[in-house]
């Protein structure tokens, strides 16, 4: 007999559920993408055990380098189940460069983490592609990453996104708290939609309402509510940096997780407080429609969502002008939505009842 028939069967990768091919596909097809972001110290080649970036290339001097990671949280059950992954990759870029710029820094690089059950590389392609236009958008070279395919990890058609960035500013141009003083002007910068926070609640409120995703948005015929929901995080890097070159900026908080209230503390030394007027800028419709759909309370929306603003700019009552109008001709919608004053750190947040509710202001603060 012979005796191959008696040995035992031969396992492969591939049969436990792991495609070495498919995964060299997915190399092949992101490699010109990845070409794509190319900038002055990065030639982003992608296939080595590692990136490179040369700092003098890039022009620095007297460099710290800064480093951010994220993700994009549960809006990507919502690209997954609509099948929209053309934005979640500029999200995934947004939340890590825009933590960059707020402290001065310019993005250089950027790497990202791809797991999924069973790789799909269609999915794959579309996620990457978004994450290279993000890189364009900010600046930065992507230069390499992991792409994970883990059976039994994930639900079928699940994945997961992880980002990480690095930058580097003159060790003369970092923004720290101290450069914040009492009159100092609070500017905001218009978010493009709800970002990339808040949507365990946004997704709650979407079954719990029956939300129509695939139909128009009852606050606005001409987009599709989902479409609404997943606009890209804005990037703010382009229209920023020359501005925190020039020493003019004395501070920029992200609004991300915990909203107004608990991010812009986060830039003020321990006795200054900001006092911002909700009725500074008008709410965007999308904001008021889920308020509204939730009932939710002015405080609730003030630490959730960013309530139209993606980004708080602290400046001088002298510069609020040329500052103005060099981020309104680099694209940015801008507010003046309020004030730094003597007190404890913190922030807060009033606005009419008309504006808001009936509850009509709120406050906290934060000591840590």
């Amino acid at each position: 007999m012979d005796s191959k028939h008696n040995s035992p069967a031969s396992y492969t990768y591939a049969q436990a559920g792991v495609s070495i091919e498919t995964g060299n596909a997915l190399v092949r097809a992101i490699a010109p993408l990845a070409r794509a972001t190319r900038r002055p110290g990065a030639d982003a080649d992608l296939g080595g055990f590692g990136g490179f970036f040369d700092l003098k290339a890039a022009g620095f001097n007297d460099p710290l380098l800064v480093a951010a990671n994220d993700g994009v949280g549960t809006k990507l059950k919502l690209a997954i189940e609509s099948g929209k992954h053309d934005g979640v990759g500029i999200d995934l870029v947004a939340m890590c460069a825009n933590d960059l710029i707020v402290q001065g820094a310019e993005p250089l690089f950027f790497l990202d983490y791809y797991a999924t059950g069973k790789l799909d590389n269609d999915v794959a392609t579309d996620v990457v592609a978004s994450i290279a236009e993000g890189c364009k958008q900010a600046g930065c070279a992507l230069i390499g990453g992991e792409t994970a395919e883990m059976p039994g990890m994930y639900s079928d058609g699940d994945y997961d996104l992880a980002g990480f960035c690095v930058g580097a500013v003159e060790r003369d141009q970092v923004l720290t708290a101290d450069k914040v003083a009492a009159g100092d002007v609070i500017l905001g910068l218009a978010s493009s939609g709800v970002h990339s926070n808040g949507f365990s609640l946004v997704r709650r409120l979407a079954a719990d309402k029956g939300w129509k995703l695939d139909r128009p948005a009852l606050f606005d015929q001409n987009i599709l509510l989902i479409d609404a929901l997943m606009a890209p995080t804005r990037i703010y890097v382009r229209s920023l940096l020359p501005l925190v070159k020039t020493g003019k900026i004395h501070a920029l908080a992200h609004i991300t997780g915990g909203g107004l209230l608990e991010n812009i503390p986060r830039v003020l030394p321990k006795i200054l407080h900001a006092h911002v007027d909700a009725d500074a800028w008008d709410q965007p419709r999308l904001m008021a429609f889920l308020q509204a759909q939730g009932n939710i309370e002015p405080e609730e929306m003030a630490r959730t969502f960013n309530c139209g603003i993606g980004m708080a700019v602290v400046v001088s009552e002298g510069d609020v002008a040329e500052v103005t109008a060099a981020l309104e001709a680099a694209g940015e919608t801008v507010h003046r939505i309020g004030h730094i004053a003597a007190g404890e750190k913190g922030c807060t947040v009033t606005g009419s009842a008309e504006t808001w509710s009936a509850m009509g202001a709120w406050s906290a603060t934060h000591n840590g």
